[in-house]
């Protein structure tokens, strides 16, 4: 789809310095990515602790075991 709408783009472009404008606009990363970290700044916290973690296996654990009927392997 993205080849499709660079053509599209790309023909409706009066020059090649238009083109290559529309082509950085159509390629360029979301505003705000990859923002770089200001000094002191911490990072902005991912994942899971590892008491959500525990949680989510046990859950997952009691789905499966109802699921198997009680069956392993």
């Amino acid at each position: 789809m993205i080849a499709a709408a660079e053509a599209a783009i790309d023909a409706s472009a009066k020059d090649d310095q238009e083109r290559a404008r529309n082509r950085a606009r159509l390629y360029a990363p979301p505003k705000g990515y990859g923002r770089p970290a200001t000094a002191g700044e911490r990072p902005a916290r991912t994942g899971m602790s590892l008491d959500e973690v525990q949680a989510m296996m046990a859950s997952v654990a009691a789905e499966d075991a109802q699921l198997n009927g009680g069956r392993n392997g």
